[in-house]
């Protein structure tokens, strides 16, 4: 069962040893691995700790550890997922409680594993490979994630798009798409609209469409995507046209007449 969501524990302490982040959404798993490490490797500082794999992202992306322990099967984001944006800046070690056929995408070299339940000796292996490797800079990992993939699901269902990196004005935030109330093109930019702000991204709307979950999001507008979830209701201008209103917003979303059918059960 995995264990409720907590924010992630960063340590604050400077280091000049090597750094990891450990992401494993089951607490005493977690716990377990990261005592090992300090027994098996102390001079590594864990430096994060991450409930899930939206935390793990924003980890990465803080503090740039260089090596990553991630739980394939995490909720927000999968341990492939965040293995993606770690390619080139963090080696990679996948928790897994995969068989043969999937271990054998790992043993090319690049991306190790630790079988749960953790076993001392194999954490012992995994942690000399490390060790060997921090003298090259992480390696890309997009082949062999790719080939992780199709090995580690076959015939699992199609992965839509479940957080996104947005710029709002000189940063860059982590937004998932449970956050998201809708999108709106503009002009060259797409508005990502939240309840409680705003932020900007590159991608097309076009390519959002693609991407995301059509049972999550909604086309309503040529321009506009809106969360299903975020919809209090619909109702009618003085012209006839049909508006949403929103739960979390005052905003009202115009709905074109090709995609009025989505909201004839209201």
């Amino acid at each position: 069962m995995n264990a409720p969501n907590a924010e992630p524990v960063v340590a604050v302490m400077p280091t000049s040893g090597p750094t990891a982040v450990v992401a494993e959404d089951e607490v005493t798993l977690r716990q377990q691995l990261v005592e090992q490490l300090s027994q098996l490797w102390p001079d590594l500082a864990i430096v994060g700790e991450a409930a899930d794999g939206v935390q793990a992202l924003r980890l990465l992306d803080e503090l740039r550890p260089d090596v990553m322990f991630l739980d394939i099967n995490m909720p927000g984001a999968t341990g492939l997922e965040v293995a993606r944006q770690a390619s080139g800046k963090s080696r990679v070690v996948f928790v897994t409680a995969y068989d043969e056929h999937a271990i054998a995408a790992f043993e090319q070299g690049a991306i190790d594993y630790v079988l749960k339940p953790i076993s001392a000796a194999r954490l012992f292996t995994t942690v000399q490979r490390l060790r060997e490797r921090l003298a090259a800079p992480p390696a890309r990992l997009d082949h062999m994630l790719a080939q992780l993939g199709n090995a580690a699901a076959p015939g699992t269902a199609r992965s839509y798009l479940r957080w996104i990196n947005a710029s709002v004005g000189q940063n860059l935030r982590l937004i998932t798409v449970d956050e998201i109330v809708y999108f709106q093109a503009d002009n060259k930019y797409t508005r990502v609209v939240t309840a409680d702000g705003e932020a900007l991204i590159r991608k097309s709307l076009k390519e959002l469409v693609e991407e995301l979950d059509p049972q999550q999001f909604w086309q309503i507008h040529r321009s506009t995507l809106v969360s299903v979830a975020a919809i209090a209701g619909v109702t009618r201008d003085f012209r006839g046209r049909m508006l949403v209103k929103l739960k979390k917003r005052d905003d009202t979303l115009l709905v074109s007449d090709t995609y009025t059918h989505l909201f004839r059960q209201m």
